[in-house]
């Protein structure tokens, strides 16, 4: 076995650390610079809505990417945190690693506890998607092409707008006008709460069990892209992307699973980004089949 791959990655972690010490940046800063920025247009901080958080960026992907306008797949991605931390301009990576392959990405953020708890972000969350249904066809999408997708806390808010019809039925939208719905480390049944962030924004012990997305799931549930890491022990695939799997199917919907044994619950997500390719995974060219990119 060659060390030529080992020793380019030991190359890449020496770089990265040793800017991290001259620089004081934080991982995620590192990572923001050696993301491209010519791979995409960009529309930033556009208001879905009229509170401070309710804004969100569009990543488009370059006139030359295929498939052309019109015909794009619209993403949008919701941010994990436990609800109480992240914006979305650290999650830029997720935008250009889409658009580059030629969908349209858009990014919002949302209240977070404990200045808001449930159902606030899920409400944010349902605003932004039907302001990406509403405005797919100006954006170059295709308006029947449309999915949301997230990770960790953010795969919760996707589950809950595509499988319960209460969030998008309420702004005029359903569920049924989604093409299907991404969930990377999703938490999809997790009541008793035992993560103290949780517990806050969805006020325990007084949670409502209609929180759980498991309890929404019908034959009408888009078809879904399930991913998680098999030894995350931060959210339990086995009760949560297992479960949600079984119970999908069990409702005859179209779903589909795949678990990493290389990867963590961080790394899950980051493993999107075209510098940490090398991480594990991969990741990205499930959801890039998945939305019907080449």
């Amino acid at each position: 076995m060659t060390l030529a791959p080992f020793m380019r990655r030991a190359a890449l972690l020496a770089a990265a650390l040793g800017a991290a010490l001259l620089s004081a940046c934080s991982p995620a800063k590192l990572l923001d610079r050696a993301v491209p920025r010519d791979t995409y247009d960009f529309e930033g901080g556009v208001a879905y809505g009229t509170a401070p958080r309710q804004k969100l960026d569009v990543f488009l992907p370059l006139p030359t990417a295929l498939p052309a306008a019109g015909r794009r797949p619209l993403v949008v991605f919701f941010f994990g945190g436990a609800w109480t931390t992240g914006d979305r301009a650290t999650f830029r990576f997720v935008g250009e690693a889409l658009a580059s392959r030629g969908a349209v990405v858009v990014l919002p953020d949302y209240g977070l506890s404990p200045a808001f708890r449930y159902p606030v972000f899920v409400q944010d969350s349902a605003l932004a998607v039907k302001w990406a249904l509403d405005n797919a066809q100006r954006l170059g999408a295709d308006p029947k092409q449309v999915y949301v997708m997230g990770h960790s806390a953010g795969a919760y808010n996707a589950a809950m707008v595509a499988l319960d019809d209460r969030w998008l039925g309420a702004l005029g939208s359903s569920p049924r006008q989604l093409a299907g719905w991404i969930g990377l480390a999703g938490p999809y049944d997790f009541l008793p709460i035992e993560n103290p962030d949780a517990k806050l924004a969805f006020d325990w012990p007084n949670t409502l069990p209609e929180s759980q997305p498991l309890r929404h799931v019908t034959s009408a549930a888009p078809r879904t892209l399930l991913m998680a890491v098999g030894k995350d022990t931060l959210v339990n695939p086995i009760r949560n992307t297992r479960q949600m799997a079984e119970h999908l199917r069990a409702a005859g919907v179209d779903v589909q699973v795949q678990e990493f044994d290389d990867l963590g619950h961080v790394t899950l997500i980051a493993n999107v980004a075209k510098p940490l390719h090398w991480l594990g995974g991969p990741v990205l060219p499930p959801i890039v089949k998945f939305l019907g990119l080449p």
